[in-house]
């Protein structure tokens, strides 16, 4: 017969091992529930509720089509056409009498924008004479700068190369059938990665302006992805602002990439990021850190559904939002601050929030903790950087920045699978950052592309 001290260490056994059961049960329905609402997953990943109703799927309130406060794009008429035709009726269409030699007492126009039927490339010869002196020598004229090959093809159409496979995201083999097709020019696959190559070569100057331009700015949005390159896992690090990108390829996710990416060692402004630990080692203490309050919301979100019961997510979200809608409103009235009689209310209604949800998930001596728990002394402990948004409203609420700068990475890889090699990816991936940049400031992208082959890339101005 077993002693009561054998039972009772059998009994708190079963209930050590029932306690970590239900906390794996927990776990295995949060990660069978998540979608892009409560957790990093990208919405295409998300499985298709045909339950909901339209209505439901638009709670944002927009209608299909145009937004409004969208810039319109309407096609205007061109004051003085290229070409034109007149159109003169022979005969009146009420007695049927002839109008030949009567004068027109109204012209109504109707212009077609169009293309020429046949764009074709056109051939430019340099001749380099070769003069002999009277002395004898013979002396030979120099080729203008780029011209290097006995035929080769034009910065244009370098240009329009890059155009296409960097910033339209077009294979490279289908970049060559469509410049063949549009120009008769015949470029061969090879020769437009090399075009890819040489340009992000050239772009090193403009690339090393750029990263500097983002050490030095105030608010710097940072975040990874892992992409594919010849089958093989690498990670992708962004550092971006609202009118700078770089990109930052390497093998690890960790401290090391962010080293030598370069920007956040001696960084001390505000850096918006997703909590990943990498981002707040002791070599970059100077910066002040802000937290993406989307992540943390889709965590809050997450911890609610898996306990329904509880009613702190819920609060803790209002309180979360309300401080954004707070922020908002005082960017909008030209405030430097939330008026403390609107932001006080709402601190102590997410601080309430945190408590009442860490009681409700205590800690358990000898098991692991919950994410749940983990989220909630996160939130605690790091307020500061959780609402950063809230007192400083030069910061934003979320991470969007980088994250829609990571989007054109993705979009590439989902059209071509991936990039043949590591130093093909970091070529791509400099054009992308030039060109990211040029657009955020408004510069046109392919005189941008056209001025770097010709030797004069476009540079972001300084501050």
């Amino acid at each position: 017969m077993p002693t009561v001290e054998q039972l009772l260490m059998v009994v708190a056994e079963q209930a050590r091992l029932i306690g970590e059961l239900q906390a794996r049960i927990v776990e295995l329905e949060r990660q069978s529930k998540q979608n892009s609402k409560n957790s990093n997953r990208a919405p295409s990943g998300d499985r298709l509720n045909r339950s909901l109703s339209r209505a439901q799927q638009r709670k944002a309130g927009r209608k299909p089509g145009k937004q409004s406060g969208d810039q319109g794009v309407t096609l205007r008429r061109k004051e003085i056409a290229d070409d034109s035709c007149d159109y003169v009726p022979g005969a009146c269409g009420s007695c049927g009498g002839g109008l030949a030699g009567r004068e027109s007492v109204k012209v109504a126009a109707r212009q077609v924008v169009d293309i020429p039927e046949v764009i074709a490339a056109s051939v430019f010869e340099h001749r380099l004479h070769s003069v002999r002196c009277g002395c004898g020598h013979v002396t030979a004229a120099t080729a203008p700068d780029g011209v290097s090959a006995p035929v080769q093809y034009g910065p244009n159409l370098r240009a329009l190369a890059c155009y296409l496979v960097v910033y339209q995201h077009v294979p490279v083999a289908r970049a060559a059938e469509l410049i063949a097709d549009v120009t008769g020019a015949r470029p061969s696959t090879g020769w437009i990665s090399s075009v890819i190559a040489a340009t992000g070569e050239a772009l090193a100057d403009t690339d090393a302006l750029i990263r500097a331009q983002l050490m030095a700015a105030y608010l710097l949005h940072v975040d990874e992805t892992s992409i594919n390159v010849n089958g093989s896992k690498m990670w992708l690090h962004v550092a971006s602002t609202a009118t700078l990108t770089a990109y930052f390829l390497h093998k690890s996710r960790g401290r090391v990439a962010v080293d030598e990416f370069g920007i956040l060692p001696g960084y001390t402004g505000v850096c918006v990021h997703d909590s990943l630990s990498v981002y707040d080692g002791k070599d970059y203490a100077g910066a002040v850190h802000a937290l993406c309050g989307a992540h943390i919301a889709r965590e809050l979100v997450a911890a609610g559904e898996a306990d329904p019961s509880n009613a702190w997510p819920t609060a803790a979200l209002d309180a979360l939002y309300g401080l954004n809608t707070a922020a908002h409103q005082a960017r909008a009235l030209g405030r430097s601050a939330i008026a403390a009689e609107v932001l006080d209310p709402l601190l102590h209604r997410w601080r309430h929030a945190v408590l009442c949800g860490l009681s409700d998930n205590p800690r358990r001596a000898g098991l692991k903790q919950s994410k749940t728990r983990n989220l909630l002394t996160r939130l605690k402990s790091r307020e500061d950087e959780v609402l950063r948004f809230a007192r400083d409203l030069q910061v934003g609420f979320t991470n969007n920045q980088a994250e829609r700068d990571l989007r054109p990475v993705k979009t590439q890889l989902k059209i071509s699978g991936c990039h043949r090699s590591s130093d093909g990816a970091r070529a791509w991936l400099r054009i992308r950052s030039y060109i990211s940049t040029m657009r955020k400031n408004g510069a046109p992208i392919l005189d941008g592309l056209h001025a770097t082959i010709s030797g004069n890339p476009w540079n972001p101005a300084t501050a």
